[in-house]
């Protein structure tokens, strides 16, 4: 086969695949979550395999040890993260004004410092920002609603996610085989590095970079909570759950825990830093020690790009392209890395001189 004629064949397969995702993207998201938690669990069951459990078996302890895990701690912790919440939502409208309060009495000393022109334009863009924070919380629900988030669906893919993980865990191996199967035996080696490069920054997203989420979330809520922050568990836990938005967790949780702190403790202004500190002290661990250790370099993604796919997915798909944004920027960053390779080795890189032979036919 020509690789026009290849070229030809990926990009039907791409736009297909685009096409199936949109019109069945309001059923999509047990699926999704299915075969993320599918993903998951696969090393645990296949090492009970290793200690003589029957995949059945082992499937079956995998998914219950996960559901009474899930149970236990949405138990515990949901009924006060939920009052939280709440609490936070009503009372943001108060401290927003209790923040202009405090901008109105410290003025002068603001015009003083940053000069008459500057503390208006500061001034402006503090009431747009507050406008904009308020629009948003008005319209939650109705957001929540429009992107799939009711009741209904929650409850439907809390029970259906289970199920799906369970048959793919329990017939897991058997796809793995018939994927190998239908590749093609003169480009097989090569397809197999591909799928292990997207394997290792699939593992990278979902296994590494989740387990950064919630170390985060934890850390947050733990350490805004010790330092008496009101709401301090729900800012923490907003903030380390929106980390997989690169830099809007951070952002988020520093605004909001910084404006709570400043109304709530002001003047003491030693404890309005202590709160701004832990924000820049856990991302300077997380940078330097949390992410090489756990995501290393299997995800190789420019977070401008991260942000783009986040977006531009959830708002094809809605909630639905927001899961699977990450995961499918990430495989096309492998997918493109292995094209600048093979562009790079080829005779329209280097000339019809100096290409290794078998590259054209290769790629």
């Amino acid at each position: 086969m020509m690789l026009r004629n290849q070229v030809l064949v990926w990009i039907g397969l791409l736009i297909g695949l685009v096409l199936v995702l949109w019109v069945f993207r309001g059923i999509l998201l047990p699926f999704v979550v299915g075969t993320a938690l599918a993903y998951l669990l696969n090393p645990l069951v296949n090492q009970l395999q290793k200690w003589r459990f029957s995949r059945v078996w082992a499937t079956v302890v995998v998914l219950l040890c996960m559901i009474a895990v899930v149970i236990t701690l949405f138990s515990i912790f949901v009924p006060l993260i939920g009052q939280q919440i709440i609490g936070l939502i009503q009372r943001l409208p108060t401290y927003v004004g209790d923040l202009q309060e405090l901008a109105t009495h410290y003025s002068p000393e603001i015009n003083a410092w940053l000069g008459p022109e500057r503390a208006v334009q500061v001034q402006a863009s503090i009431n747009d920002l507050t406008r904009n924070a308020l629009g948003f919380i008005a319209t939650l629900p109705a957001e929540l609603v429009n992107i799939g988030l009711t009741g209904a669906a929650v409850l439907g893919f809390t029970v259906l996610a289970p199920v799906v993980a369970f048959y793919l865990l329990l017939d897991w191996e058997g796809m793995v085989r018939g994927i190998d199967g239908l590749l093609p035996t003169e480009h097989k080696t090569e397809i197999k590095g591909i799928l292990r490069d997207i394997d290792r920054s699939m593992a990278g997203v979902i296994r590494g970079q989740g387990g950064v989420l919630l170390i985060d979330a934890a850390f947050y809520a733990t350490a805004l909570s010790l330092i008496g922050l009101n709401y301090g568990l729900a800012v923490g836990l907003i903030a380390g759950l929106m980390s997989f938005i690169p830099f809007a967790g951070f952002t988020l949780g520093l605004g909001l825990s910084v404006g709570i702190a400043i109304v709530q403790f002001a003047p003491n202004w030693w404890m309005v830093a202590g709160v701004a500190s832990i924000f820049l002290f856990w991302q300077f661990i997380e940078g330097n020690v949390l992410y090489p250790k756990l995501v290393g370099s299997s995800i190789n993604i420019n977070p401008v790009w991260m942000m783009f796919a986040l977006l531009a997915l959830g708002a094809v798909f809605g909630f639905v392209g927001l899961l699977l944004a990450v995961p499918m920027a990430a495989i096309a960053s492998v997918l493109v890395r292995y094209g600048v390779r093979k562009y790079k080795a080829s005779s329209l890189y280097l000339g019809p001189n100096d290409s290794k032979p078998g590259d054209d036919a290769a790629a």
